[in-house]
């Protein structure tokens, strides 16, 4: 069964980073796009970034633009979510997933779309 396993999450001061991971089991993350969400309390599940892994395009939301980024380790079947000058606002449950397209460029923005998600794992950001 396909599993991703998100980890990574943790309390931090406004300004701190965390490193979110995201690995997958009997998914190949080099064929499959890739979105890290985010869902705060009483809150609709708002999209944070998302990839496409054939032409290695990307886009982050506004609101994270410049603090957070992605990256992969193909060798280890994992993505990163590198997320520095976190700020109260970015407090929030963190998910990732996946979907297969076969498109060069597609990037997948909406929640629905994605067929594979993580469990997710919990960022507070203190004030």
């Amino acid at each position: 069964d396909v599993q991703l396993q998100a980890s990574g999450g943790g309390m931090v001061q406004t300004g701190g980073s965390l490193r979110l991971s995201c690995t997958a089991s009997d998914l190949d993350f080099d064929e499959y796009e890739i979105g890290w969400f985010r869902q705060a309390p009483g809150k609709e599940r708002e999209e944070v970034a998302c990839f496409n892994s054939g032409d290695r395009s990307g886009t982050y939301v506004d609101s994270v633009k410049g603090r957070f980024t992605f990256s992969r380790d193909n060798a280890k079947n994992t993505v990163y979510l590198q997320m520095n000058s976190l700020k109260p606002e970015d407090t929030a449950v963190y998910l990732c997933a996946a979907m297969y397209t076969n498109s060069y460029s597609y990037l997948p923005h909406n929640a629905y779309l994605y067929t594979y998600w993580g469990q997710g794992t919990q960022v507070t950001v203190s004030s």
